[in-house]
């Protein structure tokens, strides 16, 4: 038996070459209504999902491209108003400190000014009562010298005499 296979394949007869033919076309027939459709449809399928992946992995890849742009373009914008917002307040530091400055020499100015008018008018206080002082002392010296001088009865005729001549009458 295996030598009438093998011998069907090497010296096929004519009935059996037409019966081959018959098989395969009936074969062939059943293959294209049920199968080469399907297989071809989902290879079609298999194509027009790898295309949409590859155009979709392209588009992601031209908006990751976009946003890398815009994300540098922020970043550069964030780091002038940065910049922008240092600078406002480095100026603003320095206004507020010549401010202070300012405000601190007139605010010394007018310590030193009031400290200046307490002092003059301690001082000529001072001076007036001083002057009181020394009124009062003199006052005291001459009386006890007086005292003295007039404890005697001819002194004290002598110094009014004295004391009359002194004065001019007009």
């Amino acid at each position: 038996m295996n030598f009438y296979l093998l011998d069907l394949f090497v010296n096929p007869d004519s009935g059996t070459i037409i019966w081959m033919i018959i098989i395969f076309i009936i074969v062939w027939v059943i293959l294209k209504r049920f199968a080469w459709k399907p297989l071809l449809n989902a290879l079609k399928e298999r194509e027009d999902s790898i295309a949409d992946a590859l155009s979709t992995a392209e588009k992601a890849k031209l908006e990751m491209s976009r946003l890398k742009a815009d994300n540098e373009r922020i970043i550069r914008e964030a780091q002038k108003e940065r910049d922008l917002i240092l600078k406002e307040a480095k100026d603003l530091k320095n206004s507020i400190l010549e401010e202070a400055k300012k405000q601190a020499k007139e605010e010394s100015k007018k310590i030193l000014a009031e400290a200046s008018k307490k002092i003059e008018e301690q001082k000529a206080a001072s001076i007036a009562e001083m002057k009181k002082q020394i009124v009062t002392f003199s006052v005291d010296i001459a009386e006890k010298i007086l005292s003295q001088e007039l404890s005697d009865s001819s002194r004290q005729e002598k110094m009014i005499k004295e004391i009359v001549d002194d004065i001019k009458f007009n």
